[in-house]
């Protein structure tokens, strides 16, 4: 989705939740909004991090779906371009003028390949993962086609169960066809742990972490034997970034949900063992939501419900308030505990939805508040591009 030439040709309540210089308590409910002093003291506070401690931070685009996230991420946080899961996605990104594109995923269809291979015409450097010998070929043959270079890393399965090979033979020998291969240039390695993520465990996080990174050293050491360093060595999450950047071989991150956070990410606990999202992060994403029924006691509707949300990861919390829980929902409403009859009808609440990336997929717009006022109206620019 691109912005609007003009806000004007946008009607609020049917087009759109809100515009520029409305008042907060106009918003359209349920939308996104963005509490903007707080997202940019997260992109601000990361990048400080990956600075300090010499690391390249390729901001993960699956989580906001923005182009205009990625560049407040790459002016104020110093973001050296963008991770994003499908190909569409990333074209996105590359139509918006990002100059750094991973593709941290394979790319197997041909019609995917293709316009994977179109899109360093648009003045971006594209990499793709791989973790098939024979996909290089593919790849290599579009490239061709097209005139153009892929870059591609070897993607290691570090225990995610994913994709990904597993031993350092298996990436010694893709590294080396893609080396050879025309119109290719073999960048370096993909190496992202997910499924530690959200362990809550501090002390679990890193027992999974210290065995990645052994496996990618092993698989470092037998590139550089054959004369294959690798440029890049990527991955690291908000669950685990500290720990790729003291690891000695890992120079590039993938980190997303810190810019935003989620009620999810939030439990997990830091070093000392506190929340996340009680100092180290900030909520800056909210699902703005209205009371739309108090007709019994003890119990508020409000209008965020199934189809304003995900909730795999859980129940939206609602923020600031310990009087209120949201207990239930189904596809347009959501139920919400309110024993002292504390709210009443058109009452607004920010919630924090259980699971960010699918939460923002599922809207056109973000909007960006600051001082009680809306300050920006910004699109959900590459929503519902999956494939």
């Amino acid at each position: 989705m691109n912005a609007p030439a003009n806000f004007n040709e946008l009607e609020v309540g049917y087009d759109i939740p809100a515009l520029p210089g409305m008042d907060e308590a106009e918003i359209q409910t349920p939308c996104l909004i963005l509490d903007l002093d707080a997202l940019e003291r997260n992109i601000r506070k990361m990048g400080d991090y990956a600075a300090s401690h010499g690391m390249r931070h390729r901001a993960h685009g699956k989580m906001h779906k923005s182009v205009d996230v990625l560049k407040l991420q790459e002016r104020l946080g110093g973001a050296v371009g963008v991770c994003c899961q499908k190909v569409s996605e990333a074209e996105v990104f590359a139509r918006g003028g990002i100059k750094d594109i991973l593709v941290s995923n394979q790319v197997r269809d041909p019609l995917k390949i293709d316009r994977l291979a179109r899109m360093p015409k648009l003045g971006c450097r594209v990499i793709v993962c791989v973790d098939d010998v024979a996909n290089v070929a593919d790849l290599s043959a579009a490239a061709e086609r097209h005139g153009i270079r892929l870059d591609v890393f070897v993607e290691i399965d570090c225990g995610a169960g994913r994709c990904g090979v597993t031993s350092a033979d298996a990436v010694v020998e893709i590294a080396k066809a893609v080396d050879a291969a025309p119109g290719l240039h073999f960048a370096g390695i993909q190496a992202y742990q997910g499924a530690m993520q959200h362990l809550d465990s501090y002390a679990d996080r890193k027992a999974k972490l210290d065995a990645a990174i052994a496996q990618v050293k092993e698989a470092v050491a037998a590139l550089e034997a054959v004369g294959l360093k690798p440029e890049l060595v990527s991955g690291g999450g908000t669950g685990s970034y500290y720990f790729e950047s003291a690891s000695g071989v890992y120079n590039e991150l993938q980190c997303g949900s810190y810019a935003f956070m989620d009620a999810d990410y939030g439990r997990i606990h830091d070093a000392d063992g506190n929340r996340i999202d009680r100092g180290e992060w900030e909520n800056a994403l909210f699902i703005l939501t209205s009371v739309m029924s108090h007709a019994k006691p003890g119990k508020a509707i409000c209008d965020a419900g199934l189809k304003a949300q995900s909730v795999d990861s859980g129940l939206p919390v609602i923020f600031g308030r310990d009087d209120v829980t949201y207990v239930k929902c189904s596809d347009e409403h959501g139920v919400i505990d309110d024993p002292n009859g504390a709210l009443k009808v058109n009452d607004k609440l920010r919630l924090v939805p259980g699971h960010c990336d699918p939460t923002c997929n599922v809207h056109d717009w973000y909007v960006g508040v600051r001082g009680g006022k809306v300050e920006l109206v910004w699109p959900v620019s590459a929503r519902g591009k999956a494939y």
